[in-house]
């Protein structure tokens, strides 16, 4: 009696072999195992309204990182509470790699202005990078205030106190606490008055609603360049670049007068290493481009190179410093 070959054990066989080749193909090529990152467009919340310094740096950040990966990456502005609104939104999303935090200087504040934070800038993301780090300048609407210098707006303010005002980003921010500490340094009075963003108190502040702001130079250097507002003094020890005959604090009379906004991202908590690596090659392609470097020229920085665990210790660095200078300054939520 003859043997007759199976059909279906020869499939079975060739099955086998074949899912055994692919196995192997993926052990030696994982990177084609997986789908490359980002596979979708991807989220990124601001927590500011559109106008203000985050959304200076995010938009041409991620219009080119857009560009350089075929998928759009998705500003999702959500202002609100010095923008502690967008950070919990941000920390609760699912961490599958799909969601970014893009916050600032703003959130290393807040632990020591907002008692009932629902979310942890330290422990509650994982941080990604530094995107770019401007000093704070002294802006006033030229209609308003006829000081030109800061010695003459310090002549002003002394003689009149509480006649002038100055709107922030809202309580807590940078803005704020700038604003409160050149007050404590130099002992004057000016009206606080918050808003829910730097966008909407810029905007107030060339229409003429508000005297002066205390802005990260990112949000108003186009303003300034536009003479739709004065610039007064940076606050830093030397003069910002793209912006050299703005003169700096110490120039002007008030030499401890230093007051940075930075901005960064992050991820949240659990979000696969692999796409944080990616997201990390991503930014530093495009922050190293020489349309950003000219971009972020012309908005008063340099381009940073702070990235992971580095960029993680500066922000707890920074939040213990900001504790410090609210409790030496008085600042509260108006």
């Amino acid at each position: 009696m003859k043997h007759i070959t199976c059909p279906r054990r020869q499939a079975l066989s060739f099955g086998l072999a074949c899912m055994a080749l692919a196995s192997t193909s993926a052990v030696l090529h994982p990177a084609h195992a997986q789908s490359a990152w980002p596979a979708k467009p991807v989220t990124v919340v601001v927590p500011f309204p559109p106008g203000g310094g985050t959304d200076a740096f995010a938009r041409p950040l991620f219009a080119l990182m857009s560009k350089n990966t075929g998928k759009q990456f998705v500003i999702d502005n959500k202002g609100g509470a010095g923008g502690t609104l967008g950070a919990g939104v941000a920390a609760r999303a699912a961490p599958d790699g799909y969601t970014f935090f893009m916050g600032a200087v703003h959130h290393a504040i807040a632990p020591a202005m907002y008692p009932k934070l629902d979310y942890n800038i330290e422990t509650d993301f994982i941080p990604v990078g530094l995107v770019s780090n401007v000093p704070q300048v002294i802006v006033v609407n030229p209609q308003r205030v006829q000081a030109t210098t800061l010695p003459q707006l310090l002549e002003f303010v002394r003689k009149n106190p509480g006649k002038l005002n100055y709107g922030s980003a809202g309580n807590g921010t940078s803005h704020h606490l700038a604003g409160e500490l050149f007050k404590l340094q130099t002992k004057t009075f000016i009206t606080h008055i918050p808003y829910r963003g730097a966008g909407p108190a810029l905007q107030d502040l060339i229409s003429g609603q508000v005297d002066m702001m205390f802005d990260g130079l990112g949000s108003s250097a186009n303003h300034i360049k536009g003479g739709r507002i004065r610039g007064i003094a940076v606050a830093a020890d030397k003069r910002a670049p793209g912006f050299a005959d703005l003169p700096t604090a110490p120039e002007g009379g008030v030499p401890t007068y230093k007051v940075s906004t930075w901005y960064g991202i992050w991820a949240p908590k659990g979000t696969p290493r692999e796409v944080i690596a990616a997201m990390q090659a991503e930014m530093r392609k495009a922050l190293n481009s020489d349309e950003l470097r000219s971009t972020w020229s012309g908005l008063g920085t340099d381009t940073p190179n702070l990235w992971g665990e580095d960029f993680g210790k500066f922000v707890n660095s920074e939040v213990k410093r900001w504790a410090e200078v609210v409790k030496s300054s008085g600042a509260k939520l108006d």
